[in-house]
């Protein structure tokens, strides 16, 4: 089983993957992935994500080889790549631009690939933040998420979560930014301040250069004084990495509004949960 998008899983899976995270929370640094080797595709540059899969591997007694994702550049095919690593490894979690070599990858695999971010989507990601909401929030399906920004992966992938867990999706940002049609779980807005009365999940990313403007930045920049007009008890939480004085400001940052760095905990286990499932088909095959 591999894990690549959000929208091939179903949502009973997702809350499988919720139920299992609440376990490894509860009995931590169980030897469930003992004799377990993992081929980590990562690049330098990462940071949260490969500590935390690195730490989470460890932690259940795994092990892991790490490769530059440049690796899969070559011109051998995907499919013969993969065929020779399963012989020595369980699982490759990859961190690559391009969705559709993971999908090549795992065409070919008899092992699971483990999406770990692409210029597409960032599934591990979203499914963190929304397990770490539902904790937080047992009513998380009744609530109203608002993203501001531009197009991208971290929008994209709320999209697709919104539409698998059936969530209210609200997503603002300047004209032309729309991730598609509007439908029952989404919906999009030019006006900030229309949707933040009715908001009560904020999420941001980090801006690409042409909308670092002054112009855009005194429209969409979430501040203490923009998360005062969301709903009581709202939570803003930024993907990192996140920039104060741009999609976000720093008083937002130090108000009891952010949760970021308490949520982003729950990534470990999230990610455990995900190679676990991967792995061994089912929540019950690892009790």
């Amino acid at each position: 089983m591999h894990f690549l998008d959000i929208e091939e899983w179903k949502p009973e899976q997702i809350q499988e993957i919720f139920n299992l995270t609440d376990r490894l929370c509860q009995n931590r640094e169980q030897p469930l992935l003992l004799g377990k080797t993992f081929i980590l595709f990562f690049p330098e540059s990462s940071l949260r994500t490969r500590v935390s899969f690195e730490k989470g591997i460890r932690d259940l007694r795994g092990k892991y080889i790490y490769i530059s994702p440049e690796a899969l550049n070559k011109r051998e095919q995907l499919a013969d790549v993969i065929s020779y690593i399963a012989n020595w490894a369980d699982a490759a979690v990859v961190r690559h631009p391009d969705l559709h070599k993971l999908r090549e990858l795992s065409r070919g695999a008899s092992i699971p690939v483990i999406n770990a971010m692409t210029s597409e989507n960032h599934p591990c990601e979203i499914m963190s933040d929304l397990y770490a909401i539902s904790r937080r929030r047992p009513d998380y399906k009744d609530l109203v998420y608002t993203f501001v920004g531009p197009a991208g992966n971290i929008s994209r992938t709320w999209m697709s979560m919104a539409k698998m867990m059936n969530l209210n999706f609200h997503h603002v940002c300047a004209a032309g930014n729309a991730l598609g049609p509007e439908t029952a779980n989404y919906r999009f807005h030019t006006d900030l301040e229309e949707i933040l009365p009715d908001s009560d999940i904020l999420l941001t990313d980090s801006l690409p250069e042409e909308y670092r403007t002054a112009e855009y930045i005194r429209k969409y920049q979430l501040d203490l004084q923009r998360m005062q007009m969301a709903r009581p008890g709202s939570l803003l939480n930024p993907c990192p990495p996140f920039f104060r004085g741009e999609e976000v400001a720093a008083d937002a940052i130090s108000s009891d509004y952010f949760v970021g760095y308490e949520f982003k905990k729950c990534l470990l286990y999230v990610q455990q949960a995900i190679m676990l499932y991967c792995l061994y088909h089912s929540e019950r095959a690892v009790t």
